[in-house]
């Protein structure tokens, strides 16, 4: 999954919330430095990501895209559905999204010592151009992928992957639904066993 969702699922703690979001810049196990609730939120991403990848809705959702995309696939199903989070969030949470990803923002700011530095390098323009509520529009879903385009050194076609969202919007919608569902469940789960399990 991608940013917003992960903080999503963390929900509502803050340090875990940040070792959700940072944990793909961080490698093995190179974090035992930091404080235990941003460690708990690496080991939760790392749990999304692992179920994620094996769901057979989000699976789907990927091969949908495999003949025009490849191996960027599940990168693009992961901005996609954060889109769907984004679009239909007021299903999901009682907080405007807006206010929600404004906490965030501020959060990382008042944690920026601790953070990778790759974070450090994305956090400006993140917050500059309001990514997280931008998802929620097909156009700022289209500039990530875009970004993405560029970052990859051309290599994809991310740059296009927005013309298959509006192709199969439905789709992918009914697919993301049915798939966060059955993640809510399972993130919920190993939240409060990561949790429980370190306060014991």
């Amino acid at each position: 999954m991608n940013f917003l969702a992960h903080i999503y699922l963390s929900f509502g703690d803050e340090e875990v919330s940040i070792g959700n979001f940072i944990a793909d810049s961080i490698q093995g196990n190179r974090f035992k430095h930091l404080p235990e609730k941003i460690q708990q939120g690496i080991v939760l991403h790392r749990a999304i990501d692992t179920y994620t990848d094996a769901h057979p809705i989000y699976r789907k959702s990927s091969r949908r895209l495999h003949k025009n995309h490849s191996h960027f696939s599940r990168v693009i199903v992961d901005v996609f559905y954060d889109h769907f989070l984004a679009a239909n969030w007021e299903h999901y949470s009682k907080e405007g999204l807006e206010n929600f990803v404004g906490r965030f923002y501020t959060l990382l700011k008042e944690h920026y010592e601790i953070l990778p530095e790759h974070t450090k390098h994305l956090m400006p323009y993140m917050i500059r151009d309001n990514w997280l509520v931008n998802y929620a529009h097909v156009e700022g879903i289209d500039r990530v992928l875009k970004g993405l385009y560029r970052r990859t050194g051309r290599k994809s076609n991310m740059d296009r992957a927005a013309e298959d969202l509006l192709q199969h919007y439905d789709v992918f919608k009914e697919e993301f639904t049915l798939f966060f569902a059955d993640l809510i469940i399972f993130s919920r789960e190993k939240f409060e066993n990561i949790t429980n399990s370190s306060s014991e």
